[in-house]
């Protein structure tokens, strides 16, 4: 007999088929926004790097290639002013999801062990939690939390599925009180480089670490940033004790990025060119996109930042799914992140130019 697995709910997209099938039978096929998978291509940067460490005969460096872990640190000074992060206290991740997934069950919690994730929030900070045996609440304000003990509290800015940014005043407040309590901070920060109306800040900017990175962990992701969902690319920095923790579970389980990613991670984090010219895409597929669900009665709400448009017109979440697929295109329902999205959908930006116009022309028609 099979070890009984821990509950886990339906893969959220399996149960879209229907939706989906309806988009497809459109007569100019279906426009896919309901996942955040990236379309571009890969930057020759990135695919040259790759292919020159593609011999690669030994085992991969759990912790990373010393040029990794320096590239990283230069990124995320550069970009984001995070300072004093030590490049031992960097990790590359077999992609984010991974590691999300995992990091309840790295960091040793259990049964009894509480798990705080947002109200509305990426399905696997529960999942995580799940495979652990963890319990979970999802909780917004800190004074929803009560007196209960917990262990870790996921924030995650720019939001996925919605778009809100946290402001430093904010995520300071909550690291505060964190550290009050000895409680572990991981901030997944994958949509960092996709700030529109506001500007994103890491967990680890002195503004709101204060300069001290104990019991912070960050979260990042080169899929967006970098087109390379496909590689499996992310990486964790902060605390130097917690990533030594995790580093020394993971040489025992053999998570490691293979060398040749390890490699095209580091060119791609050493280079902002090919980033700058994502995010113009990006910009002008959300401008198109807004305009044209603006115009067809939706009403877009916090997309300040990240990959999606987070929209309602006042309806049940499968009502407005069902209307757009009979245009062709495929949105995600709000409530595969929560019960406060109900009556939302989210519009991924992650679509070919010829396939956001097509979807721009769609919504025009139907308006008249």
């Amino acid at each position: 007999m099979l070890p009984r697995l821990p509950a886990l709910p339906t893969y959220p997209w399996d149960t879209l088929a229907e939706h989906r099938a309806r988009a497809q039978a459109h007569p100019d096929g279906i426009v896919d926004l309901s996942i955040g998978t990236p379309v571009d291509p890969v930057p020759a940067i990135i695919q040259t790097a790759l292919s020159a460490a593609a011999d690669s005969p030994g085992y991969p460096l759990t912790h990373g290639t010393p040029a990794l872990r320096a590239a990283a640190v230069g990124w995320l000074a550069r970009r984001h002013d995070v300072t004093g992060l030590d490049p031992g206290a960097v990790l590359p991740t077999i992609g984010s999801k991974e590691f999300i997934a995992w990091l309840p069950r790295l960091l040793g919690l259990g049964p009894g062990d509480l798990v705080v994730i947002p109200e509305l929030a990426y399905p696997t900070y529960d999942v995580g939690a799940r495979l652990a045996g963890a319990d979970v609440l999802a909780a917004d304000s800190l004074t929803a939390i009560g007196p209960r003990r917990v262990a870790l509290l996921w924030l995650n800015s720019p939001s996925n599925p919605t778009g809100q940014v946290l402001p430093a005043e904010h995520l300071r407040k909550v690291v505060g009180w964190a550290r009050e309590r000895d409680v572990i901070v991981a901030s997944d920060e994958c949509y960092l480089e996709l700030g529109w109306e506001d500007t994103p800040v890491s967990v680890l900017h002195a503004s709101v670490s204060g300069g001290d990175h104990t019991n912070l962990l960050a979260v990042h992701s080169l899929s967006k940033r970098s087109n390379m969902a496909g590689y499996r690319a992310g990486l964790v920095a902060g605390d130097p004790a917690l990533i030594a923790r995790l580093l020394e579970v993971r040489r025992h389980a053999g998570m490691m990025v293979p060398a040749p990613v390890q490699a095209a991670m580091a060119a791609a984090l050493h280079d902002d060119d090919h980033a700058d010219i994502q995010r113009t895409r990006y910009a002008a597929r959300r401008v198109a996109l807004t305009a044209a669900v603006t115009a067809a009665g939706f009403r877009t709400e916090q997309s300040a930042g990240g990959l999606y448009l987070w929209m309602t017109r006042d309806e049940d979440c499968l009502a407005s799914v069902a209307a757009l697929a009979e245009l062709g295109i495929l949105v995600a329902p709000g409530a595969f992140y929560g019960p406060r999205g109900s009556r939302h959908v989210r519009v991924a930006l992650t679509a070919t130019d010829e396939r956001v116009r097509s979807a721009v022309r769609r919504l025009s028609d139907a308006v008249g």
